[in-house]
């Protein structure tokens, strides 16, 4: 009986070095192969297998785990040595990109209308890029984009479904394999293998496919609602 309850036990640390690891890496690879600003996020607190909240000091924190608290937003690099860092000290934080600048953007919608989007998309032709995915919505990441370009392009559509939500410049993202509150945060489309940055569609494509797609099409019970 000790005999299988150590080989769990081992197996069990196994999978958490690992899982540490990959937080490690991945952090990495969004850093220095993909020039993309990160940061660790706050992260949850949890006994066991239950969640109980977020690590910053409120209580009623509605994002626990998925969002910047110390550092600051301000402080996210592609650094290195100080993501190597951060992540060997706090190995389960929470990857947050920071949007906007030169770093990737994002438009996200509620998980199940996304799911629908993306297939009405699809049937459509528009390319995507990576598509993070969180139990409760999906972002679609898209070229950088500034303040004035998306204010040009939301005052040139009719309708804009209300859900729709713009991660752009001061902004920012909770990227895989994080852990927060909500759940798991996963690639729904991942980024090609390779060190090259991933390819990235512009936010006015985007925008315009999920509009048109939510007001046009002609089968009434089919139509997307955000």
């Amino acid at each position: 009986m000790r005999e299988i309850l150590g080989r769990r036990r081992r197996l069990l640390l196994g999978r958490r070095r690992s899982g540490k690891r990959a937080m490690l890496g991945a952090a990495l690879m969004c850093a220095t192969e993909w020039q993309w600003p990160v940061l660790p996020g706050v992260g949850i607190r949890s006994g066991g297998s239950r969640v109980r909240g977020c690590n910053c000091p409120h209580p009623d924190c509605v994002v626990p785990g998925a969002h910047p608290f110390d550092p600051g937003l301000l402080a996210a690099t592609t650094d290195a040595r100080m993501v190597r860092w951060w992540w060997e000290n706090r190995p389960d934080a929470p990857i947050v990109l920071a949007t906007g600048g030169t770093a990737p953007c994002a438009v996200s919608l509620p998980a199940t209308a996304a799911a629908q989007a993306l297939t009405e998309l699809d049937r459509r032709g528009i390319r995507l890029g990576p598509v993070v995915a969180s139990p409760t919505r999906w972002s679609i990441l898209v070229a950088p984009y500034s303040l004035e370009v998306l204010g040009e392009l939301l005052h040139s559509q009719e309708w804009v479904p209300s859900s729709l939500r713009f991660h752009g410049e001061g902004g920012y993202l909770v990227l895989p394999p994080s852990q927060t509150g909500a759940g798991r945060v996963s690639w729904e489309r991942a980024p090609l293998p390779g060190s090259a940055a991933p390819w990235l569609p512009d936010v006015e494509a985007v925008v315009h496919a999920l509009v048109e797609a939510s007001t046009g099409t002609p089968d009434e019970s089919s139509r997307l609602a955000y």
